[in-house]
């Protein structure tokens, strides 16, 4: 093998490396280096390579039986070039040299990129000593800690018996988990190579409930990041009697009447409608396509004053965590909102090269066939100055919203939500169950009439789908109260 720091073109057809296959270690740093400046030697202002492996499976249970395990384990690379404002991105399941530099070649080419000549000179591009958040804090010896099959499935049909004890009127339950191990490794142009290894758990039930025509269907799920022995300690007996005495609760309900209410909104996982209805549209993936409300709003007011939003990726364990995005930038924290003025936007690099946003560490992607954009981590309302029973006793007749389901948003923040769970608010007093209440507004509109939020801030897990795939991400507010919002029912 050449080692000279400058090669010629035609020289690295010939070179031969031996990369550690079965870790990303710094044995990369020199093949990588050597496409990177072979990239910049074509004209690229920019290139960066994302390398993946994988080892996930999922487990469910349903009744009593452990109906599926579907294990999948992959290894993969991404190449991203940019040249003006235009960038191109090739992945490959080829980690070779060859590989690596066949899938470069595309991407120059598509961009009208052309190969230096064979004499020309290709000087490697000087990468940063190896960041390595995996071996820094010991990542490395998580996966062999983790539940085994036999453990998972034990787990998961001892919560459905669970089910059964706790639920009446019981016509389905099921209880799923999932372990999803990744290892990644960044290099790119700028001198960026780093390393880590994430490791995401998450489990849950889902159970169905009828008594003639009377029906009711609750899910909960918990999720972590770090612990390998998540599944062992989760207490599923307290779990499925929480979701046991939702379910018995909404199957007698009445339903909603129709109209425009005061809501009072649960914390933990009834953060999703900030996460959809605002903080997609503060992502530069929007503001790139003018297709945000909040584009040209930076440093305006865009919600009440008494709302405060922050997305970040160090908070301990919580699904949206990270030590660093898929672009190799540490993990930081992002104020959004500030007493309802507009401080900043996620964005990711290509997010930046395009709005000149600064970046935030936001860069990310479901895996190795997708490229990094701006994507939210754990994004959350912070707690307000207010206690519960304030928001409740400011309400003489209203709802509320408990469990929050499934629901759409629209590109420019209309939404509509199911709520799972939901009670009807009278002279300031938690009375009678309701079910079937949906949420209808617009994310402009909706912000401003935030008007108080308490001091229980909690955190749910959540997944989030956009043009980078699915990702990990963490929902959360302390009890909010939103003045008037139009919610469907009967």
């Amino acid at each position: 093998m050449l080692t000279s720091s400058l090669l010629i073109s035609q020289q690295i057809p010939n070179l031969q490396y031996s990369s550690t296959l079965e870790k990303f270690d710094d044995t990369w740093e020199a093949p990588l280096s050597i496409l990177l400046g072979l990239g910049r030697a074509a004209g690229a202002d920019f290139i960066e390579f994302f390398l993946e492996r994988v080892n996930y499976i999922s487990c469910l249970a349903e009744e009593d039986t452990v109906t599926s395990v579907a294990p999948r384990i992959s290894t993969g690379a991404g190449v991203r070039v940019f040249y003006d404002k235009a960038d191109c991105y090739v992945s490959t399941n080829d980690l070779s040299f060859n590989g690596l530099k066949t899938s470069l070649e595309k991407c120059l080419s598509i961009l009208d990129l052309q190969l230096p000549e064979p004499n020309a000179f290709i000087p490697e591009i000087n990468l940063e000593l190896l960041r390595d958040y995996a071996t820094k804090k010991g990542k490395d010896a998580w996966l062999p800690l983790c539940s085994s099959v036999p453990e998972v499935g034990d787990i998961l049909l001892n919560s459905t018996k669970q089910l059964k004890r706790k639920a009446s009127h019981l016509q389905s339950r099921r209880a799923s988990y999932f372990r999803d191990w990744q290892e990644v490794l960044v290099a790119a142009s700028d001198g960026t190579f780093a390393r880590d290894i994430r490791l995401t758990q998450s489990v849950g039930f889902n159970i169905l409930c009828a008594d003639g025509s009377c029906r009711s269907s609750i899910g909960e799920r918990i999720g972590n990041t770090g612990e390998p022995d998540f599944l062992g300690t989760w207490d599923y007996e307290e779990s499925a009697a929480t979701v046991a005495e939702s379910t018995g609760k909404m199957l007698y309900a009445d339903y909603v009447e129709s109209g425009t209410y005061p809501v009072v909104m649960a914390n933990n996982f009834g953060g999703v409608i900030f996460h959809e209805a605002c903080g997609h549209l503060l992502e530069t993936t929007q503001i790139e396509r003018n297709t945000s409300p909040f584009t040209d709003k930076k440093g305006e007011k865009i919600a009440h004053e008494n709302l405060t939003a922050w997305d970040e990726g160090r908070t301990e364990n919580a699904f949206g965590t990270i030590d660093m995005d898929d672009e190799g930038m540490p993990a930081q924290r992002t104020l959004l909102i500030e007493k309802g003025v507009l401080k900043n936007f996620l964005s990711d690099r290509a997010g930046s090269w395009r709005t000149g946003h600064p970046r935030t560490g936001s860069g990310r992607r479901q895996g190795f066939s997708f490229a990094a954009a701006s994507r939210m981590r754990n994004t959350y309302i912070a707690p307000g100055q207010y206690s519960t029973d304030d928001l409740f006793a400011s309400i003489d007749k209203g709802i509320y919203c408990k469990r929050m389901g499934g629901g759409s948003v629209g590109a420019t923040g209309e939404f509509n939500f199911g709520v799972d769970e939901a009670y009807l608010i009278e002279n300031g007093k938690i009375t009678k169950p309701l079910k079937g209440a949906i949420l209808i507004g617009e994310a402009k509109e909706i912000m401003n009439k935030i008007s108080m939020c308490s001091q229980d801030i909690s955190l749910a897990p959540g997944f989030c789908g956009s043009v980078s795939g699915s990702i990990y991400t963490t929902v959360g507010q302390p009890h909010i109260k939103v003045d008037l919002i139009t919610v469907g029912g009967r």
